[in-house]
């Protein structure tokens, strides 16, 4: 399967984000991500569920929802019902994860579950045969245009063998100073999803930056 491209909307111009969903739309990259941060989870706060509902009428793209916020289970049908496709949720903030992952499902979404870089890939054992994604946080969750952590390329082999230990067949995604200088070594390693906010928004010419990626 090829890899999939996910920009990332945080790093777009927010004062134009019909430009960079239509940007989006119109290039080969089939999802795109949005960061919900709440200001208490992560220590940042950037949209929510006005903003989503907003945009989604602008593309048929998968809208890869990233929720970086406390009490995630309660937000599951409301991010439904705004147009999430594929609803992530942080191991670290969910105290009953399984009902949280059986709740998404439940709604119609792809039940994704996320991990900071200080956890470990065995937190996910028991939940991982019940996803459909795994974002590897490859930066500390709260801002753009962070330095990749190199350690995650230990962490995605070690998810890879868990995987085929659960037989799980969730897809890994990587979030976090993803760009031309990293990409293939991540597919290389074994990352399915690759999230790219500043590489592309951050370009002179952000549609070249994706078709890049996408290569």
């Amino acid at each position: 399967m090829p890899h999939i491209i996910a920009p990332s909307l945080l790093s777009a111009d927010f004062s134009d984000l019909k430009s960079a969903v239509r940007l989006v739309d119109e290039s080969p990259a089939p999802w795109l991500h949005l960061d919900v941060m709440d200001g208490v989870f992560v220590p940042n706060i950037s949209f929510g569920l006005p903003v989503i509902k907003a945009i989604r009428p602008l593309t048929k793209k998968v809208f890869d929802v990233h929720l970086m916020i406390v009490r995630p289970e309660n937000y599951v049908n409301a991010f439904r019902d705004a147009g999430a496709d594929v609803l992530t949720v942080h191991l670290e903030a969910s105290t009953h994860l399984h009902r949280t992952i059986q709740a998404i499902r439940t709604a119609g979404m792809k039940a994704g579950v996320a991990i900071n870089p200080h956890t470990s890939v065995n937190a996910l054992e028991d939940v991982l045969a019940d996803i459909d994604l795994v974002c590897l946080m490859s930066v500390n969750p709260g801002f753009g245009g962070q330095q990749f952590i190199q350690r995650t390329y230990q962490k995605i082999e070690a998810l890879v063998d868990l995987r085929k230990k659960t037989g799980s067949k969730a897809l890994i995604e990587i979030d976090g100073g993803v760009g031309t200088g990293n990409v293939q070594q991540l597919i290389h390693t074994g990352a399915d999803v690759l999230v790219a906010g500043n590489s592309v928004f951050g370009a002179k010419d952000p549609a070249r930056a994706i078709v890049e990626l996408s290569a």
